[in-house]
């Protein structure tokens, strides 16, 4: 799966404490892998990161978020295509989810200014539950040095605020 790279593109981030992959927004409590990559879930891969805002900002994470993969992209990303490979972003407060609704609609008008005619697939919506992925998909990078993220960007930069 491409969250167990993806997790590695917050570590290097000043204030990110951990990260930890796993399963969000299905139905299933408790998916497998294996029952996750059937589609029958309806859960994606997800990174959960654990930051201090006081020494970083939602929107920092933000801006890594749309600008290292390809938030146009609908259930999939690159080759690797399925329900749980969809671009998605699980709020855990209202200020969350309001900032990650801006940010998309910035980075969307980043993307045209840009050329890009790509319309944003994120999925943006309340986190209501989190499942860790088994032992053997956490800090994946850390355990395989070299490992490539296996996600790739439009090229079009995340918006400066101001």
């Amino acid at each position: 799966g491409r969250f167990n790279g993806a997790e590695q593109l917050f570590w290097p981030l000043p204030g990110v404490h951990v990260t930890a992959v796993g399963y969000a927004g299905g139905l299933t409590p408790n998916p497998t892998y294996q029952e996750v990559l059937s589609s029958l879930t309806g859960h994606a891969e997800t990174v959960m990161v654990v930051f201090d805002p006081r020494l970083i900002g939602y929107e920092a994470l933000l801006k890594v978020f749309f600008e290292r993969h390809d938030p146009t992209q609908v259930m999939r990303q690159g080759n690797d295509i399925g329900t749980f490979f969809r671009s998605a972003i699980f709020t855990t407060s209202e200020d969350q989810q309001s900032q990650a609704e801006q940010a998309r609609n910035a980075y969307q008008l980043a993307l045209k200014q840009a050329g890009h005619t790509g319309k944003i697939a994120t999925e943006i919506t309340p986190a209501e539950a989190f499942y860790y992925a088994e032992a053997g998909h956490q800090q994946h990078a850390a355990r395989n040095p070299g490992a490539h993220p296996g996600l790739k960007g439009t090229g079009v930069r995340f918006p400066d605020a101001g």
